[in-house]
This record gives structure tokens, C-alpha cells and sequence, in this order.
């Protein structure tokens, strides 16, 4: 395969390349990136709101591997792959309760929620429930690592990257403050987007303040651009800042609770960061959400928002009005993301250029990507 130059996205901001058009379309780089990236690291996949109950179950497709989100018996949120060891059937095929044991439909190997196989009929033939050959604790579900945090389940399908705590300890330290209970708002604070554009380019966008006067006129009449900071922590994740967060209120004046014991800054600020690769995370006073991308190819991506709150109620109506404000700014990026995408079928475009002043968190997101793919590469 044709390894992709990444020398001048390296460099420092003021004359660094954007990425080379071929991560944006090439399917083959969308394969290398696939595993030098998101398979290999700490990845977004769902959130626990997803699996209220114990039994709860819904199948996901991350990167095209089946998997299957599941609460256990016992209340713990786990990922398995989605298959039976007997034949790699696919297990379960629709959200679902479960209820006992989750049952091959092909050959009724059955497992625990907790990813015991438990049962095996006829395995050593008619009524031979057992076999030599069939050691039932050798070959329970594939259990894919997984962790909690901010709303979030996170997975490293690949085994091996450093325990969560220890990737994202910059990101946990500076947000420690929200790392308490938070309460999904429900079915009216989950929504997805489906765009058409690499994944890449959703974060690129989300990374920046740069756009704001042009595309979120009504978030930078009263957050404007002079306002927004960087947040730059190399190998980790990058974002922005304001100093001004205008906090929703309804009709009668209600407003969300705030999550307890948030120091002053809080009061004013909001904080909007991409913890790498795929999630875009922001966090407010009185409530944060998560955007997990899932990419679906080199130019579709699904963006699946959740929002959640400091109380396990919310007023209905105040909720509903913070979902519809932030589709309606979130949807405007859309044509930004798609256009950018559309653009990288231009052969001449070496990658664009940033503005030093206001692209760095941007440059950092590169910046990354390409040392991952380096480092994919040399093995």
C-alpha cells in the first residue's frame, strides 16, 4: 500500500500541512487508520443511559465489528463481541431484554450476562450435553475492555492501551470536578446526525472557535470569539473554551440545577474539548453532553449525542428547549463538515494551511493522527 507522506503535517503550526486528502477518502487509509487509531486507543462507543436495567442489551457495530452492550445481572455496563464461540453467530440482533441466558439462535449455546458459557445441548451428540472437546470455561464471550466516565462507555478493542485513567489523566485531573453522578435527560436527550464526512473532520471542526462569527451567529452574539480559549494537551485531546456561558432558562424562568461542589470559575464558563480520537465532549454548570462518532467508511460518519443533568429529573419542557438549542448548533456544522469533505477530492490540495493564532487545537488533533500513524507504521 502506498503509505501516505505525513513530513509536513509534523511541523510546527505557522508552516504545517493539514492531512493529505487520501485519510479523508482512500479506503485503504481508512483501514490504517482504523486500527492505528481507534482500535488501538480509548474509543467512544455508547453510554451507559443505553442499558438502564439489568438484562438490558443492545447490539453495536464499532469500526464493523459486532459488539454487544450489555448491564450484566449484577447492574455492571459490559462490552462483548457479538458472537457465539461456537460458530460466530451473530448473538443478538435487536435491542432486547434478556431475560435468563442469552441464547445462539443457531445451535442454543447459551451464556450469562456476564459472558458465561453456561450451557451446550448436544454438543457430545443426541442428549450429550458435554463434550471433551468443549471446555465451557475456556469459551465464554469475548469481553472487550471497557470504562466508564462522563456519560460515557469507552473501549479499547485492541487490549493493549495504557489503563483509561492513566491515557486521559490530563482530561480527568482538569475535569474532576464533573466526575460525579450524571443523570441522561432520556429519550428526548439522545439524537443522532448522520454526515456525510470523515470523522476527522467532525472533530476538526468541533476543536476550534474560529468559526463561530460565520457559522453560529446566534452562540456568538452573547459567547463571541474574544471570549473562547484554547485547550491544548498534546497526545491526549484539544478544544476550546469561553469565558461566557448564558445559562438556558424556560418560560417561567426555570433554570437546570447545578452540579454541586463546581468551583467559581463554573459560574461564567463552559469548556468544549475532543478527547481522541472520537468523542466530543462539553461541559457546563448545569449539564454536559458527549458526541461519539461512529464512523461508517471514509465519508459517512454518525454523530449520537447525549445530553445529561445534575438531577435524575429535569423539567420537560426547559429539557426539550436545551436539546432543540444544541441540534440546531450542531446541525449547523453540517454543511461546513460536508463541504470540507467534498473538497478533499481536490487533487491540488496539499492538506490546507492553519492560522497559528486560532487554529492550534486543530493542528494538535493532526499533530496526533500522524504520530499514531508513525508509530503504526514502524511496527
Amino acid at each position: 500500500m502506498h503509505h501516505t507522506d505525513l513530513s509536513a503535517v509534523r511541523k510546527p503550526i505557522s508552516s504545517a500541512n493539514g492531512l493529505p486528502n487520501a485519510h479523508y477518502i482512500d479506503p485503504a487509509v481508512y483501514a490504517e487508520e482504523r486500527n492505528a487509531l481507534l482500535l488501538s486507543g480509548w474509543s467512544g462507543l455508547a453510554s451507559p443511559a443505553d442499558v438502564p436495567s439489568p438484562g438490558d442489551a443492545v447490539p453495536l457495530t464499532f469500526m464493523e465489528i459486532p459488539l454487544l452492550l450489555i448491564r450484566d445481572a449484577d447492574g455492571t455496563v459490559r462490552v462483548f463481541q457479538n458472537i457465539c464461540r461456537h460458530r460466530g453467530m451473530i448473538l443478538v440482533d435487536a435491542p432486547r431484554k434478556i431475560e435468563g441466558a442469552i441464547r445462539c439462535p443457531y445451535h442454543s449455546w447459551c451464556y450469562s450476562t456476564k459472558g458465561q458459557l453456561v450451557s451446550t445441548p448436544h454438543v457430545g451428540g443426541p442428549g450429550q450435553n458435554t463434550s471433551d472437546g468443549i471446555d465451557r470455561a475456556l469459551l465464554g464471550l469475548i469481553e472487550v475492555r471497557s470504562h466508564i466516565w462522563l456519560g460515557v462507555v469507552w473501549i479499547n478493542v485492541s487490549g493493549d492501551a495504557p489503563p483509561f485513567e492513566v491515557a486521559n489523566a490530563d482530561l480527568l485531573t482538569r475535569w474532576a470536578e464533573f466526575d460525579k453522578p450524571l443523570y441522561h435527560g432520556g429519550a428526548d436527550s439522545c439524537f443522532d446526525l448522520r454526515v456525510n464526512c470523515n470523522w476527522k473532520l467532525a472533530v476538526e471542526n468541533y476543536c476550534e472557535s474560529y468559526h463561530l462569527p460565520w457559522i453560529h451567529p446566534g452562540l456568538n452574539s452573547y459567547s463571541r470569539l474574544e471570549d473562547h480559549y484554547h485547550i491544548e494537551a498534546a497526545e491526549q485531546f484539544s478544544g476550546q473554551g469561553t469565558l461566557v456561558y448564558r445559562q438556558l432558562t424556560g418560560a417561567d424562568g426555570a433554570i437546570f440545577s447545578d452540579f454541586e461542589g463546581l468551583s467559581d470559575k463554573w459560574d461564567t464558563a463552559a469548556e468544549y474539548i475532543t478527547a481522541y480520537p472520537n468523542v466530543l465532549l462539553g461541559v457546563h454548570r448545569d449539564h454536559a453532553f458527549a458526541i461519539i462518532l461512529l464512523p461508517e467508511g471514509p465519508d459517512v460518519t454518525t454523530e449520537r449525542v447525549h445530553l445529561f443533568y445534575a438531577d435524575p429529573v429535569t423539567d420537560d419542557a426547559l429539557r426539550a428547549k436545551n436539546t432543540a438549542q444544541w441540534r440546531e448548533i450542531f446541525e449547523e456544522d453540517i454543511f461546513v463538515v460536508e463541504g470540507m469533505q467534498r473538497g478533499r477530492h481536490a487533487p491540488m490540495f496539499d492538506g490546507g494551511r492553519f492560522s497559528p493564532a486560532m487554529d492550534g487545537p486543530t493542528h494538535m488533533f493532526h499533530d496526533w493522527v500522524a504520530a499514531r500513524m508513525a508509530a503504526h507504521r514502524a511496527v
